[in-house]
């Protein structure tokens, strides 16, 4: 067809648009299909197989809910339960009421050093809850600082580390930051204009706060109260380090399927642990539903008037939280280059030639860089793939929902639940569909370098998937109507207009998984293999094999690396930027 006439053909009506989309829109749906697929195979089906394996015996035999009465007529195992909500109401409470406050500080006062004192509450989020629970044994801990009063200067104190004290200290530390990113977001969002009504109407500040400042951010509350609870309750390296003898659900897993290689019992407690998380998540999500804008067009963004007593609070409550922050990863540093901590304190690397220790050394640190990269890197064109395809695609209603919904249901599922069901679909040799067995075509992964980056991708595909649905929501759909209507392919307008727009996300989303791979332990503790050992499995061994002082050592390394990487996003986002924003400027 002349290319006239085509012209011709989209202009005069539906004819030519239908000849042109017909092709794409046809690719498109198929990939949308192709999407709901692997979340299906990568999400839901693990999940299905572990839920089904806690109702069968060791046999095979079909056991009903028998495993979960005998799981709960055993008083140690059924107070796994309720050590694991304690400590996570706990966790909660407090990492919500600090994180709240150092948030308001940051928002809403005119305290100096604001970003020094964000860069600190965020450090936490660079390293293992390992590390937390490392660095408080040697704060803590029988011969740590504080118990030894500072090396005999002061008196000691003793807080009994070693059980709910010590994992409550370590999961506030691990959720703190989560909390100061939600509430800060929450508080900056205020409309100027109510402030100053309540200011004319006589309104103390007290009164202000309780009646316009509370229930302005109440659903950021709430958000902050489940996230807080579901990171703590499912939280793994910490209370393996300090949890002593006081078991959590997280650690019982570990010990049923890696101590007694009971994957039915694993299974049990796989499905307890899952099932107040998704109940909090259905909440979160109900309540998120409820929330309407608090911001419009006309609202007036608020500026914090100077206070010299609240600021002059602000700053030395931050600066105590910063301090404690900083002490503690010092501390881990220090740990790291003591030659025998608190015999000998002599300074250097002994503590890093991890050649005498079990682990696999910095050959389990390149792994988890590569890994890390891996996941990064196909996580980020997967996920937001899988966000595009989702937002931009008109039509098959349903199936875009039932993939949204695959989407947002890795944040419900605890790291260790998607690497115990990982075993069980990708270890068997056989996969039954109504009882019909069919070689199973994945099987091949297992104990490869892909599956921990798959667990990875999964583990945190629902930030990175709602990063980039925000993006692409600030696109208007104009962009592909008018590419449709000339003939240019949706895949031509994803890579030179869409990509470019929102690769600001895109890098963002690189940097959170590649981040969070370096650091995770819950998602690959079950998946690693000789052949293939991580950075922070390696930690855990080498604090299980009492080489304390190496797990500190190459927890340090993860830290570090996080950073740095943190630093490059940071330049290459500025770069990027400058780059293809500028028609933001204009």
């Amino acid at each position: 067809m002349p290319e006239t006439d085509a012209r011709a053909g989209v202009a005069g009506g539906k004819t030519g648009v239908l000849r042109f989309a017909d092709g794409p829109a046809l690719l498109r749906g198929m990939l949308v299909l192709a999407v709901c697929a692997w979340l299906t195979l990568a999400v839901v089906w693990p999940v299905f197989l572990l839920l089904g394996r806690s109702l069968y015996d060791h046999a095979g035999n079909f056991a009903g809910l028998r495993n979960f009465v005998h799981y709960f007529g055993t008083p140690a195992l059924a107070a796994s339960l309720y050590n694991s909500l304690f400590v996570s109401v706990a966790t909660t409470l407090i990492s919500g009421g600090l994180g709240l406050a150092y948030a308001f500080a940051l928002t809403r006062t005119r305290m100096p050093a604001k970003g020094f004192f964000l860069g600190m509450a965020m450090t936490p989020l660079f390293s293992p809850t390992l590390l937390n629970g490392i660095a408080l044994v040697y704060l803590f801990g029988k011969k740590g600082i504080v118990t030894g009063g500072f090396f005999g200067l002061l008196p000691g104190i003793d807080i009994d580390l070693y059980g709910p004290v010590g994992i409550v200290i370590a999961e506030v530390l691990y959720t703190f930051p989560q909390a100061v990113l939600i509430l800060s977001v929450a508080l900056r969002l205020a409309d100027a204009r109510l402030y100053e009504a309540s200011a004319c109407l006589g309104a103390s500040r007290v009164k202000t706060f309780l009646t316009i400042t509370i229930p302005g951010i109440r659903y950021g509350c709430i958000s902050t109260l489940f996230v807080s609870f579901i990171l703590a309750f499912t939280d793994f390296g910490a209370p393996k380090v300090i949890g002593g003898q006081y078991n959590v659900l997280a650690t019982d897993i570990y010990k049923q399927v890696i101590g007694r290689h009971d994957f039915t019992m694993g299974a049990v407690v796989g499905s307890v642990l899952l099932i107040p998380t998704v109940l909090a998540f259905i909440a979160d999500r109900l309540c998120r539903h409820k929330q309407c804008s608090a911001i419009t067009s006309r609202s007036v963004p608020l500026t914090p008037d100077p206070n010299p007593l609240v600021d002059t609070l602000s700053t030395l409550f931050c600066g105590s939280i910063a301090l404690f922050i900083a002490g503690f990863y010092l501390t881990a540093l220090l740990a790291s280059l003591v030659k025998a901590w608190p015999y000998q304190l002599t300074l250097g690397l002994w503590n890093y030639d991890f050649d005498r220790v079990a682990g696999g050394g910095y050959a389990a640190l390149g792994n988890s860089i590569r890994m890390s990269l891996y996941s990064a890197a196909a996580g980020a064109a997967v996920t937001f793939g899988s966000a595009y395809l989702i937002e931009k695609t008109n039509g098959m209603r349903f199936v875009r929902h039932v993939a949204y919904l695959f989407c947002m249901l890795p944040l419900a599922l605890p790291g260790m639940v998607i690497g115990l069901g990982y075993i069980l679909f990708f270890n068997s040799p056989t996969l039954g569909f109504f009882g019909v067995g069919i070689p199973n075509p994945f099987n091949f992964l297992y104990g490869t370098m892909a599956l921990p980056v798959l667990s990875n991708i999964v583990h945190f595909h629902t930030v990175s998937f709602l990063t980039a649905t925000a993006a692409l929501k600030q696109l208007d759909k104009e962009f592909e109507t008018v590419s449709e209507s000339l003939g240019v392919p949706f895949y031509r307008t994803f890579l030179r207009v869409t990509v470019p727009v929102c690769l600001p996300a895109l890098l963002e989303i690189v940097i959170y998984t590649f981040v969070n791979s370096m650091a995770t332990v819950s998602a690959v503790i079950f998946l690693y293999t000789p052949d293939v050992p991580l950075a922070s499995v390696a930690v855990a061994n080498m604090d299980d094999a009492g080489d304390t002082a190496s797990a500190a050592a190459m927890s340090m390394l993860i830290v570090g690396i996080s950073i740095l990487a943190r630093g490059g996003h940071k330049l290459l986002e500025t770069a990027v930027e400058r780059k293809t924003q500028a028609w933001i400027a204009h």
